[in-house]
């Protein structure tokens, strides 16, 4: 067995740890005291709810609130904490802690999870805990005071509030304890907004906070992948502030009745949460379908790579665009800020992109074969899964168990990603010992 785990290639070994992980997350939900009514609860509703939370999605069949204990909320904040940290990313810091060093087979999984070079692993490792224990303390101690002095919470209730939503927001998980997700906070910004800058600042990626700490805004020594995260969010977050506002500002369901403060304050907070986060204080079933398309894109899409947030990734959206651009334009070579760009990154970005599209399409499919739902609404929940966003309809609850374990298995390959999903489980590469000879088929 122990020969077995040590052949383990680092993506496998990522694979094997997540699926741990939820298992663990399985057991602990399914104990007496995780649950509020008398006896443990079901293993498809420990199942799919330790999945969400190991994928930092945020789909939920039960309510947070009421359906689990604190032991219960306690064991889903851990959850979300590990994997957003990165599941053997956590199990080589405490191995750092507690021995000290690293063996090579650490430090090249560590590395690969995290998407670091190996020789500065301690350094990236480092990084990665102070900066997310610095943001989540920061956004605990906000949403705390607020809990305690705006809506008289005792001081340990506040405090377990503040630590549950910070931690649940940075790790873009979406994961509320109140029955509506944050509807009855739809007009706080003291509540909405520490969560909505913890959620975007989770989805930038590790690596571009960490350049961000050590170059500041030194564009010049900036790399492309903190190019690319930074100046695309903001389009992103402004595209899609400007979209569900104008679209639900009259509608009475959604926007409507909402003073124009509130209206702005509901709409900015939303377009956060679609890039991928899952907070919702609006009714998202409630929406028009327009809007939802748009969402779909938006989560579809995602936030920066290397980070606590899904989706393609940003880096891959631009990569494709340019990608079309060069060829629109007839030049030789993809070009992005001055850097040609190599031929192997284009091959990964169409292959995440195709994977991705396959994945969601059949997964919609079959939801559709097996559920009374329409395209809208099974679209959007399949692409929140894929993107872990946990943004819902309102149908996730009312899914047969082989339309939720289809939400479970896009959870799990949105959060691996669709080329280590596909590389974990693909038999041992083989080099080519030769090149056949080539040939175009017609484009377009």
């Amino acid at each position: 067995m122990l020969t077995a785990l040590r052949k383990l290639t680092p993506v496998r070994a990522i694979f094997l740890a997540f699926t741990v992980a939820v298992w663990i997350g399985i057991g602990l939900l399914m104990l007496p005291s995780a649950k509020h009514d008398p006896g443990g609860a079901t293993f498809m509703e420990a199942f799919f709810t330790a999945t969400s939370a190991i994928c930092v999605t945020g789909l939920a069949v039960v309510d947070t609130q009421l359906y689990w204990t604190p032991f219960g909320q306690a064991v889903i904040m851990g959850l979300i904490q590990v994997g957003g940290f990165g599941v053997m990313t956590l199990a080589t810091v405490i191995g750092l802690a507690v021995v000290g060093k690293l063996s090579l087979r650490s430090q090249l999984t560590a590395a690969t999870e995290a998407h670091a070079e190996v020789g500065g692993i301690r350094e990236v490792l480092a990084g990665i805990v102070k900066i997310t224990f610095l943001i989540e303390a920061i956004a605990t101690a906000l949403l705390t005071l607020r809990f305690w002095l705006g809506y008289d919470y005792s001081l340990p209730k506040a405090l377990w509030y503040g630590a549950f939503h910070a931690v649940s927001s940075f790790n873009n998980a979406g994961f509320a304890l109140f029955s509506d997700n944050l509807m009855p906070l739809v007009g706080d910004p003291w509540i909405c907004l520490p969560i909505a800058f913890a959620t975007i600042l989770g989805g930038l990626g590790f690596p571009v906070l960490r350049q961000l700490k050590r170059h500041g805004f030194d564009l010049l020594r900036w790399s492309m992948n903190t190019r690319l995260v930074l100046v695309l969010t903001p389009l992103f977050l402004l595209a899609g502030w400007l979209y569900i506002g104008a679209l639900e500002w009259t509608n009475p369901a959604t926007l409507g009745p909402l003073p124009v403060g509130e209206k702005l304050l509901a709409s900015f907070f939303h377009s956060v949460q679609t890039r991928t986060s899952g907070f919702n204080s609006l009714d998202v079933g409630a929406m028009h379908e327009s809007t939802w398309l748009g969402m779909d894109v938006l989560m579809f899409i995602g936030t920066g790579p290397a980070g606590t947030g899904g989706g393609i990734k940003l880096t891959t959206f631009a990569v494709l665009f340019f990608i079309i651009w060069t060829e629109v334009r007839g030049d030789s070579a993809v070009h992005i800020f001055g850097k040609r760009l190599s031929r192997a990154v284009h091959r990964q970005a169409i292959s995440v992109a195709l994977l991705a599209v396959a994945l969601v399409v059949g997964a919609t499919g079959t939801i559709m074969l097996l559920s009374p739902f329409g395209l809208d609404r099974v679209l959007f929940e399949a692409i929140s899964a894929f993107g872990t966003v946990g943004l819902s309809t309102g149908i996730t609850a009312q899914l047969d168990t082989g339309s939720q374990l289809i939400l479970c298995f896009l959870m799990y390959v949105g959060r691996l990603g669709p080329i280590t999903f596909a590389s974990a489980l693909a038999l041992a590469r083989r080099k080519r010992l030769f090149e056949l000879p080539k040939e175009r088929p017609i484009i377009g």
